[in-house]
């Protein structure tokens, strides 16, 4: 059964992959969404279903292009995965302006624009999921985080502040924190591999998210593997 048109911004090899191919695979066309259009083709070869969409989160012009394209070639957003979390990891003195201008327009910034491209659609049909993937950082700043940090923290209270305005409006906004090391596209030796977090365990939790009741909606979800400090 062929569903709406899902947009996963900040596509890797890792929970970028996995979520679009949730998506793909549970019906929805989907729009694959990052920088490196050559790394984009490799992972739509192997996603069915899946269209290339070369948008780099910190040009504010690639945002409205990127999604008048989409609209145009997929049709409305039903939901947005907002994926795309990079940021500088330093502390308050080593830290520059550009990194921690670079980390909020990539994790705060990006999301308020993309946000923007999908609201009106999302409002018409009266329907619609964000699901934006944070990080232990957006409620617990390390001392050796500082820009990345205040950028999580500023996404989450975008994302909250979100949630409480578009819920009554049947827009469900909710936020992932990943407390723990997502499974790397190398081996890591050292650490077995029940240490990481699945991608792929993920991409259902996020799934899931999408398709709950508007009478039972998560705002957070915590996910850690089970060794995992916390």
């Amino acid at each position: 059964m062929k569903k709406g048109v899902c947009v996963v911004v900040g596509v890797g090899p890792g929970n970028g992959a996995e979520i679009a191919r949730k998506f793909a695979a549970e019906g929805y066309q989907v729009a694959l969404c990052a920088r490196n259009k050559q790394k984009l083709e490799t992972i739509s070869a192997t996603i069915e279903g899946s269209h290339v969409y070369c948008y780099d989160v910190q040009k504010p012009e690639d945002h409205q292009n990127v999604f008048d394209q989409i609209r145009e070639e997929l049709g409305p957003v039903e939901v947005l995965v907002y994926n795309s979390g990079a940021g500088e990891f330093s502390n308050i003195e080593q830290a520059t302006l550009e990194g921690f201008q670079a980390s909020w327009e990539i994790n705060a910034r990006g999301l308020f624009l993309a946000t923007k491209q999908v609201l009106p659609d999302m409002k018409l049909n009266k329907n619609g999921n964000i699901v934006v993937i944070g990080a232990t950082a957006s409620v617990k700043g390390g001392p050796n985080s500082a820009p990345f940090s205040s950028a999580k923290a500023a996404q989450r209270g975008l994302a909250q502040s979100m949630a409480k305005h578009l819920g009554p409006q049947k827009i469900h906004v909710s936020y992932v924190v990943l407390d723990g090391m997502v499974k790397p596209s190398r081996p890591m030796p050292r650490y077995p591999d029940e240490y990481f977090m699945n991608p792929a365990q993920i991409a259902d939790a996020v799934y899931f998210l999408t398709q709950q009741p508007p009478q039972a909606w998560t705002f957070e979800l915590d996910l850690r593997a089970f060794g995992e400090k916390w």
